[in-house]
């Protein structure tokens, strides 16, 4: 039914500023009742992070910053989804109007600075749902006026790592001042190491991601990527938002707007950092793509570059849920005129490729 209405209701969400429209959105999915979602058809499923995922087509974070309405979102189709950013103390973000859509481009940027109710009050979201099953993932940041963000990382990914299969270490946020700084190879290799240490006191089964800028350089990319082979983190995941502003978009007045930009633009240079990534640690860890991923033919794309796992959230603006399923059909189209039996076989054959694409 939400399928069917999303058409309907998009003139009048985009009349509305784009934060007001996406806080009318989570109220109207809070009030669904709750759903089941279809069982997905098996040649979907993809087996990482010691868990299986029904789909690889999971929400990226920013979209239930506070954990509200988790199943709701599962409830749609996603294999999975990721709530937060999450920081220890409550903080509202920066002032707004902090986000913007540019439809020209089918894309947004923001500047929410991570607004968050705080880590207490997602951590009993999270245990009050715990139990219901669906694979669900949190993303953890720290404080803008934090004296210690190593030790924010560590209090969210101790109280979180028991409700969840994955914690997301966001160390590429644009919004947050001197957040991108932690990606520097000494700062990331003491972040990581006391939060896998965290995770092994709380809950050792607990994944850890780390989450990676699109605008880092290959020699810094190679620094990152053996650091977290080194610490032992479980995944990465290729990329967060973009402080470039490429020469092809047709909003040119928003596009002056600070902040991460997200969607359509983003596919290119997402793309191609996540093939480099996989021609570094491919068989080694998996890796998630996220980045304008806005058809079949983008998810597609993400998997031949090297993705195990898949997350959109810009793209939901402009085609409405009825996209998950799309892209999960068309998924399964490619497989069979490829005559795969699972995704599996498809991540990352054409990486080397790929990572030669034009931005």
């Amino acid at each position: 039914m939400i399928n069917a209405l999303f058409p309907l209701a998009r003139p009048l969400l985009h009349s509305l500023d784009a934060e007001t429209a996406h806080n009318l959105t989570l109220r109207g999915l809070a009030a669904l009742p709750p759903r089941r979602p279809r069982a997905d058809d098996p040649r979907l499923a993809v087996d990482v992070l010691g868990r299986r995922f029904p789909n690889p087509v999971g929400l990226a974070a920013g979209f239930d910053k506070g954990a509200e309405v988790p199943d709701a979102l599962l409830g749609l189709g996603f294999g999975f989804v990721e709530v937060g950013g999450v920081v220890p103390k409550a903080q509202p973000g920066n002032p707004r109007p902090r986000v913007f859509r540019l439809p020209r481009d089918n894309a947004v940027i923001n500047r929410f600075g991570l607004n968050s109710e705080g880590l207490d009050v997602v951590r009993a979201r999270l245990a009050a749902r715990n139990g219901r099953g669906g694979r669900i993932g949190v993303n953890i940041g720290a404080n803008k006026d934090s004296t210690d963000r190593l030790a924010d990382y560590v209090a969210c990914t101790r109280a979180l790592a028991p409700l969840v299969d994955f914690v997301t270490v966001n160390v590429s946020s644009p919004n947050t001042p001197g957040l991108r700084d932690l990606q520097g190879e000494a700062f990331l290799d003491e972040l990581l190491a006391r939060v896998v240490e965290a995770r092994d006191a709380t809950q050792p089964d607990t994944a850890i991601l780390l989450k990676i800028a699109p605008d880092i350089t290959l020699e810094a990319l190679d620094a990152m990527a053996a650091t977290a082979l080194r610490r032992g983190v479980q995944a990465l995941v290729v990329s967060n938002t973009t402080i470039a502003r490429p020469a092809s978009l047709r909003e040119a007045g928003l596009a002056k707007e600070t902040g991460g930009l997200s969607g359509r633009p983003l596919f290119a240079a997402a793309t191609r950092l996540l093939a480099e990534t996989y021609l570094r640690v491919g068989g080694r860890i998996p890796l998630v793509g996220v980045g304008g991923i806005d058809s079949a033919e983008a998810a597609w794309t993400k998997i031949r570059a090297g993705a195990s796992l898949v997350q959109l959230y810009s793209s939901l603006v402009y085609a409405g849920p009825g996209l998950i399923t799309e892209i999960k059909a068309g998924l399964l189209d490619h497989l069979k005129a490829e005559g795969a039996a699972s995704l599996a076989t498809v991540v990352g054959r054409d990486a080397a490729a790929l990572a030669r694409m034009p931005v």
